[in-house]
């Protein structure tokens, strides 16, 4: 049974940063990709950044030079680390793994920039 479980949201100002979590078991952690997803209120979940398994990172757009994503196949663990953080970034976060979302999501952890 695959289990992701997202933490490290907060309620923040514009500007300040914070380190999400994702803590995966279930699956073989180091030959897959993984993925940071967010959904904000009325809008449909986008994809914010993936891993690969060769540590290969794509971004999108409007976090790309503020957000890093990175992972530890010791700990099972992939991690998104949001610096200058805007209120356009409000939402909540998930992680998933594959390429494309595989597996069933998760809880999420909250992001709250305000301004």
């Amino acid at each position: 049974q695959v289990r992701l479980v997202e933490s490290g949201g907060g309620l923040v100002q514009a500007g300040d940063s914070l380190r999400l979590s994702c803590a995966v078991s279930g699956i073989n952690f180091r030959v897959n990709a993984m993925g940071w997803y967010r959904q904000a209120p009325g809008k449909q979940r986008e994809l914010v950044a993936i891993i690969t398994y060769r540590d290969s990172t794509t971004y999108a757009d409007s976090v790309k030079g503020r957000f890093t994503i990175s992972r530890d196949n010791a700990k099972n663990t992939v991690y998104l680390q949001m610096n200058s953080l805007k209120p356009e970034d409000t939402a909540v976060y998930y992680c998933n793994y594959g390429l494309r979302p595989m597996g069933s999501w998760g809880q999420g952890t909250q992001v709250t920039v305000s301004s």
